[in-house]
């Protein structure tokens, strides 16, 4: 008996059915993006993965990578509210969630709240630390708890919600550093790397020339939150939820038992949110990858983009050159997986 046949027994055929729109829907994403996008296939598996398991996504990378040109992209395709916020110095937190303005109607004024762009189904904060920390803090409800309090009143986001966020590099000119607090509610952060030499020639080609490209619609906002719903019945076994767990606490340099790098190189390791990140994204890349049931290699296929801004780094790793990638690859040699099937 195979493995569908045996979860079929158990999984109710409408399910089964819903992984198998899950997995025809990421296909035809990808089919759209690539009409626009060249390149950066490992990019948009993670973007999506971070999509139908309901978690927000940080895409960092130099100017002109088009990393606002692949959020927006991807909100073209699906069937849903969109809004960009253009992260400046001067905005203000009210321009986000919005604010309280005076109403008069028959002759008698009351306070109206005026819902900001924040209230929509996908939020493309666009250079999110170009702003300062003030206003980037103003998503934090929004971003954990789907909604927004003004006033004493709370008002709930629209379903499903995401904030796509792209960053520039900390070291570009007029850039703040994204609070831990706010980074720590982003699923992932992505890098974007430069383009091939091939891929390159085929940007520059399809981009100096006339283009209308038309995009199709293949999911919508119900879709997602049935795949988010399906993916956490995705059954996951005991092992490798501890591997998750000791991974994430290797990397902070309080345990004990932490590897001799970390607490050279890490001042805070990464919090419980990186443990449950690691298990629902990897509940969603084995339904993708036609599994129903997560393993040690999902977990460590996801472990970068999972941990990398979950990492502080200290100035010893600074003065040493040490990236949060590489103490994550050291953190995966040093944690091994269980030899198993799983």
């Amino acid at each position: 008996m195979t493995e569908i046949e045996e979860i079929a027994e158990i999984v109710d055929k409408d399910d089964l059915a819903l992984v198998k729109q899950m997995q025809d829907g990421r296909a035809q994403i990808v089919a759209e993006i690539k009409k626009v996008i060249i390149g950066q296939e490992a990019i948009i598996d993670e973007l999506l993965i971070a999509l139908f398991a309901g978690g927000h996504c940080l895409v960092t990378g130099v100017p002109g990578l088009a990393k606002t040109l692949l959020i927006k992209t991807v909100a073209d395709i699906l069937q849903v509210n969109f809004s960009r916020i253009q992260f400046t110095p001067d905005l203000m937190p009210a321009d986000v969630v919005g604010s309280e303005v005076v109403e008069e109607k028959d002759g008698q004024r009351s306070l109206k709240f005026v819902k900001g762009p924040i209230f929509t189904n996908i939020l493309l904060a666009d250079e999110i630390n170009r702003t300062p920390p003030k206003t980037q803090s103003s998503l934090l409800e929004a971003m954990e708890e789907r909604q927004v309090t003004a006033a004493g009143v709370t008002h709930p986001m629209a379903k499903p919600f995401f904030v796509l966020a792209t960053q520039n590099p900390i070291e570009l000119e007029g850039t703040y550093p994204l609070p831990e607090a706010q980074l720590d509610r982003f699923m992932f952060k992505i890098e974007l790397g430069y383009l091939s030499e091939e891929d390159e020639v085929t940007v520059v080609g399809n981009t100096t020339q006339t283009n209308d490209t038309a995009l199709s619609h293949p999911l919508s906002g119900a879709d997602i939150l049935e795949f988010q719903r399906i993916a956490r019945q995705v059954p996951a076994a005991e092992a490798v939820i501890r591997y998750a767990v000791r991974l994430v606490h290797a990397s902070r340099p309080q345990n004990p038992e932490a590897p001799g790098f970390v607490k050279d190189w890490v001042s805070w390791g990464a919090g419980i949110r990186a443990s449950q990140n690691l298990i629902l994204a990897g509940k969603v890349r084995a339904l993708l990858l036609g599994r129903y049931n997560v393993s040690f290699s999902d977990v460590r296929a996801l472990a970068p983009s999972v941990l990398r801004h979950r990492i502080i780094l200290n100035f010893h790793a600074e003065a040493e050159r040490i990236t949060t990638d590489e103490v994550i690859r050291r953190l995966l040699d040093a944690v091994p997986a269980p030899k198993s099937e799983l």
